[in-house]
């Protein structure tokens, strides 16, 4: 076994297992190495001395590698993303808003004890790799197609735009859950970048204005698919943030109307109408839907009432009585295009004045 400095960079040590076979292959900037995990060359992975210890193997090589604290200090934070993987978790969950290290200062915990100590007392690591020889493993950026959370942070940045009016775009033509998705990418690229600014200065108060937006678009998304619970989850985390935002009360007031929170969703639109006195008209809409609808409740709930105390009903008719459901969502009216004027704006969100 052979046993060096790597490369001259301070703090690795290798250990040559099993000898790989032909030359280095050609690591350039993108290419992407690795099956069944995917490291892109370049893009600065989570740990990036792996970049380093890769870039050494040839194909079907097996090695170790003595890695110092200086290379080590985020292992903990990649070993929990690859711990909830393997037990079928998702941990790049888009609605937390937060990349691991966010999330360890916001909880003081990765959820593994072994994992927490090691985050407070750093210790050096070896790492066993080997590269394995399979058809297309190490491929240049032009043989794939990359996914957003391999792009650079240039390409994210260009990126955001054109994932923002596809997801306008699939809105209008009522494709809801595509329009999701659109926006989810979007909003993952724009939390990458933020990740690399220091909070609630320019850059970073910028960036947050463009994810809000994206949120609130898919907010709207959440409407139209009834997911309710979580409008008012993800609008009521921006607005603990952000209380100005005037879009935000909107949809949660709306939210707030659909599962029968009615001192919650008047609430909400005053606090609208207080922010925004144009959108006076848009209130009052919303006011009238929301009253017509708590009617319609309490006259069913009346009916109910009588039922229970008229004479029962002869077994031979049980069951052949029906009523409407109280809980389901009252039809909107009109065509059913967008509300509030965004089938005819052509924006998700130009009727409460956000950009697109």
């Amino acid at each position: 076994m052979d046993t060096a400095l790597l490369l001259n960079v301070e703090g690795i040590k290798k250990t040559i297992l099993h000898g790989g076979t032909g030359e280095l292959p050609n690591f350039i900037t993108g290419s992407r190495v690795g099956q069944p995990m995917h490291i892109i060359i370049g893009n600065m992975f989570k740990l990036e001395v792996w970049e380093i210890l890769l870039t050494s193997m040839r194909v079907s090589e097996v090695a170790e590698f003595w890695c110092d604290t200086i290379h080590t200090g985020v292992y903990p934070i990649l070993s929990r993303s690859l711990r909830q993987m393997a037990e079928g978790k998702d941990p790049t969950e888009w609605h937390v808003h937060t990349c691991g290290l966010a999330n360890m200062f916001a909880y003081h915990t990765l959820g593994y004890e072994d994992l927490d100590e090691l985050q407070k007392e750093p210790q050096p690591l070896i790492f066993v790799i080997e590269l394995l020889q399979l058809l297309g493993q190490v491929e240049a950026p032009s043989e794939y197609q990359r996914e957003t959370w391999n792009l650079s942070n240039t390409e994210r940045m260009q990126a955001v735009p054109i994932l923002h009016g596809e997801g306008n775009r699939l809105f209008k033509l009522g494709r809801y859950e595509e329009a999701s998705s659109k926006y989810q990418e979007a909003i993952v690229c724009l939390r990458n970048l933020q990740t690399k600014e220091k909070p609630w200065e320019a850059q970073w108060l910028k960036l947050e204005k463009m994810i809000n937006t994206l949120i609130l678009n898919y907010c709207q998304c959440l409407l139209k698919r009834e997911e309710y619970y979580e409008v008012l989850e993800h609008t009521s985390d921006i607005l603990r943030q952000h209380p100005g935002i005037v879009k935000a009360y909107y949809l949660r007031a709306r939210a707030h109307s659909e599962v029968w929170n009615e001192a919650e969703a008047k609430a909400d639109l005053e606090k609208v109408l207080e922010l925004e006195p144009s959108m006076r008209k848009a209130v009052h809409r919303e006011l009238r839907l929301l009253e017509s609808r708590l009617e319609e409740k309490r006259e069913e709930e009346r009916l109910r009432c009588r039922n229970m105390l008229a004479s029962p009903v002869p077994a031979s008719h049980q069951g052949t009585h029906h009523r409407s459901d109280p809980s389901a969502p009252a039809g909107q009216p009109g065509t059913g295009q967008p509300e509030d004027g965004l089938a005819t704006s052509g924006s998700v969100d130009q009727d409460l004045g956000v950009t697109s």
